[in-house]
This record gives C-alpha cells, sequence and structure tokens, in this order.
C-alpha cells in the first residue's frame, strides 16, 4: 500500500472519527488505530492468506458474521467503510427492497471504498424486512445495513 492510500485514509477516520481502520489485501493486512491525542499508529503485517473471491478487481475483505437480533431477525452489516449503494447504477433498480426473498449468494448493495465498487452478499437466507442504510450515503465497518427474517 502506498503512503498516500494511507494519509487519504487516515484523513477519512479524522474527518467520521473513526478511530480503527483494518484492511487486508491478499498477501497483506494494514491496521490503523487512532491513539492518544488522536495520532494514528500504523501496523501493518505480510503473511500467507489463502486467496479469496473477487469481485471487480475489489480487495478480499472479511464481514462481519450476520448478527440475530432480539427479534430473530438477522442484520447485514457493511463490512468495511465506504458509500452504500442500494443499485449497480442510478437509472438501475435497487438490488433488493423490503419482502425480497435473498439467499448466501443474492448481491444487496455496492459499497464503493477507495474508488472500487464492492458488491455485498446476502450471506443469510431469508426476506428482507428493513433496508437501515441511506442510499449513497456513508457507511462504518460493522454498521447494519439490513435486517432479514430467516427462512
Amino acid at each position: 500500500m502506498e503512503l498516500k492510500d494511507i494519509k487519504a485514509i487516515i484523513d477519512l477516520m479524522k474527518k467520521n472519527s473513526i478511530t480503527e481502520f483494518e484492511l487486508e489485501r491478499q498477501d497483506s493486512k494494514i491496521r490503523l488505530k487512532r491513539g492518544m491525542g488522536g495520532a494514528p499508529m500504523v501496523q501493518e503485517e505480510s503473511y500467507p492468506m489463502a486467496p479469496a473471491p473477487m469481485s471487480a478487481g475489489a480487495p478480499p475483505t472479511i464481514a462481519p458474521p450476520p448478527v440475530a437480533a432480539a427479534t430473530g431477525e438477522i442484520e447485514i452489516k457493511s463490512p468495511m467503510i465506504g458509500t452504500f449503494y442500494r443499485a449497480p447504477s442510478p437509472e438501475a433498480g435497487a438490488y433488493v427492497e423490503v419482502g425480497t426473498e435473498v439467499n448466501p449468494d443474492t448481491v444487496v448493495c455496492i459499497i464503493e471504498a477507495m474508488k472500487v465498487m464492492n458488491e455485498i452478499k446476502a450471506e443469510v437466507k431469508g426476506v428482507v424486512t428493513q433496508i437501515l442504510a441511506e442510499n449513497s450515503k456513508p457507511v462504518e465497518f460493522g454498521q447494519p445495513m439490513f435486517k432479514v427474517r430467516p427462512s
């Protein structure tokens, strides 16, 4: 990762009051954590990783596992920081609506991060009951985007 990319991430962290950021790529991992006085601490590691499926050249990410809410619904959470889009383009229809049946391979949205469009899959089987994120707005890592009633 180049220094200009790290600086851009640090600026986004400051702008959005984010205290931690982690990014994994094929054979490296970077973790940024704002410490005392808001100064970021950078830790970069390289290690062998099994190749992950990639879409449109996007770096592999590890999504937080779907979490069952007290109502029995499962939350689909954002696996990264970026801009949430409900459709593949402004002219196209949304990937899912309330009432849409999804399975683990159903694309539910796109998150744009560092000019890369990342397709996000449901990773659960059920029916969408709520859309929690707003189109074209930023999302945080781990932020709930959808609620799904398992089937």
